[in-house]
């Protein structure tokens, strides 16, 4: 079944030129013009990926992405004239998958919408443990000893990775690849400051070792004994 994607862009001319192209590639598509039309056809739930500018009237881009991660987990492509640190930074907090700026080559869109919904697709475990704490990618939450801790996009993303391969080390490059992205150009100890937010609110908060260090390597999850 071909995937189905919705453009939420208000300039109509690149809007149905991305329709075509995602067409002939064998996706199914759908279009909104503004922000607040977008945001209700995506909360259907119909759609594998949704493809996100952030200039939009009525509802802005940015406010689109942080009202449907309160209720979705759907793969996020973020389409914008900004090329700027902090509006990347932001997007990408807030939960976008991923953040391609306009201009773009059609090829690398397709190439980074193959990628998000590659991930997607990887993700067939839905709950996932280690030492009383249980993280759900189904309803994005994660809880330990039944409590529910609340997690920003990236520390839930790094501590899905770390579960996904408990009992492993994985290393810094490693996780900035694929919590990160791919184009990832910041300093590894990115790595060192989001595991020290997790420890804050998981080992530190409820006594346990999660996340363990393995010097010089990287990081594991073992469950405590």
């Amino acid at each position: 079944m071909s995937s189905k994607i919705l453009i939420i862009e208000d300039e109509e001319k690149i809007a149905r030129f991305v329709e075509l192209e995602l067409g002939y590639e064998g996706y199914n598509t759908a279009k909104a013009f503004d922000g607040r039309t977008g945001l209700e056809l995506a909360e259907t739930g119909e759609f594998d990926l949704v493809l996100l500018d952030v200039m939009l009237p009525k509802l802005s881009g940015m406010e689109v992405l942080r009202r449907l991660r309160r209720t979705s987990s759907v793969p996020i492509i973020m389409l914008t004239a900004r090329d700027s640190v902090v509006d990347k930074v932001s997007g990408l907090d807030s939960g976008a998958s991923d953040y391609i700026t306009k201009p773009f080559a059609i090829e690398e869109l397709l190439a980074r919408i193959r990628t998000a919904l590659r991930k997607t697709t990887q993700e067939d475990v839905v709950v996932l443990s280690a030492s009383g704490l249980l993280l759900d990618t189904d309803r994005h939450t994660v809880t330990v000893m039944g409590k529910p801790i609340e997690l920003t996009k990236r520390e839930f993303d790094l501590l899905h990775y770390l579960l996904k391969n408990k009992g492993l080390v994985v290393s810094r490059e490693a996780l900035l690849e694929n919590v990160w992205g791919y184009d990832f150009t910041g300093e590894t100890n990115a790595v060192d400051v989001y595991v020290r937010f997790l420890r804050g609110k998981i080992d530190e908060v409820f006594d346990i070792k999660l996340i363990h260090t393995v010097r010089g390597v990287g990081y594991v999850i073992k469950d405590e004994k």
